[in-house]
């Protein structure tokens, strides 16, 4: 099972880079269910989670819960991924000011 987990502060009205590009999981070695966990420090994230072609969440609001994420208190969706496909997770900004998110990617062979 690989975990991909990331820490980041959304500067006010931006929408950050794919969280887990770069990460040795980001593309998905072999069939399996990919979960997401994403609180945030404040009202006002909002989060977009693709696994592949498929569009998993598109622009809903994170709990706020101002912690990383626990299991499964703050896990949000989940979804089929197979070989080659890429885990893209962005989180936007829609205040005037700084926030904060944690995202923990959980890939777990099928």
């Amino acid at each position: 099972m690989a975990i991909m987990t990331e820490t980041v502060t959304v500067v006010a009205n931006t929408t950050s880079v794919n969280l887990c590009a770069g990460k040795s999981a980001e593309f998905i070695k072999e069939p399996s269910v990919v979960s997401l966990s994403a609180p945030g420090s404040a009202v006002g994230l909002y989060c977009t989670y693709i696994v592949g072609e498929e569009v998993i969440i598109d622009d809903q609001p994170i709990p706020l819960t101002n912690r990383i994420p626990v299991i499964p208190d703050d896990t949000m969706a989940q979804a089929g991924g197979f070989p080659g496909d890429r885990v893209n997770v962005r989180l936007r900004n829609s205040t005037g000011g700084n926030l904060t998110g944690w995202i923990r990617v959980d890939i777990e062979p099928a």
